[in-house]
């Protein structure tokens, strides 16, 4: 079987999930506590930094809490998360950034984000969708790159060649809500290692690339 079809691909994901949002918890008030959130969830379940971060931005209300208070308080605070000694070190420099260079706002450029502590691509996308309403890039996780693989839209394994074979394929307008959608159906469905084909709703027209075996 040929890989999917963009259109189809496109169009049974909102289908099924119309009004899927980013997993992690946030404050729109304080747009910072997303890109702090998407730091922590390197590595760690999003359930697990939701989790953790309610307290984390109790005891930490504002960027300028981040910069005063001894990293050691961080580091403890985040501790569950995993590489928590790299994560606390990360999103102290970020809150330094963000007060010294942005007036505490978060940028809304892919060269400003990355420039950030912590803050890759993968990340920065993030953040452009969810605050900004931006779609520069398509945001690549292990659930996005395994099921654009196995529907035979990339033969990739690297973040950022899958990213720029789903920009080519996939509409740009669509690139947030997509890769939202990704994640749900990842873990619904499309599972590593064995995913349930037999419940897909593409199930007839994917061609399991890379799929050994099935429920």
């Amino acid at each position: 079987m040929k890989a999917i079809q963009p259109k189809i691909f496109v169009e049974r994901l909102a289908d099924h999930y119309a009004d899927e949002i980013c997993h992690l918890d946030w404050d729109r008030a304080r747009p910072w506590t997303l890109l702090f959130a998407v730091i922590l969830s390197a590595q760690c379940t999003d359930e697990r930094v939701n989790k953790v971060t309610p307290k984390l931005f109790k005891d930490f209300p504002d960027l300028e809490a981040f910069v005063a208070k001894p990293v050691e308080l961080l580091e403890e605070a985040v501790h569950s998360t995993g590489f928590y000694r790299n994560k606390a070190k990360n999103i102290k420099l970020c809150a330094e950034q963000l007060l010294l260079k942005h007036d505490g706002l978060v940028p809304d450029t892919m060269e400003e984000l990355t420039a950030l502590g912590g803050v890759g691509r993968k990340t920065a996308n993030v953040i452009l969708w969810n605050i900004h309403e931006k779609t520069l890039g398509f945001v690549v996780d292990t659930h996005v790159g395994r099921i654009t693989q196995r529907v035979g839209l990339t033969k990739q394994k690297n973040p950022i060649p899958i990213e720029r074979d789903l920009m080519k394929k996939l509409p740009q307008p669509e690139w947030g809500r997509i890769s939202h959608q990704l994640v749900q159906f990842g873990r619904d469905t499309c599972k590593a290692p064995t995913p349930k084909c037999s419940e897909c709703f593409f199930s007839d027209v994917c061609p399991k690339r890379g799929v050994k075996k099935s429920k």
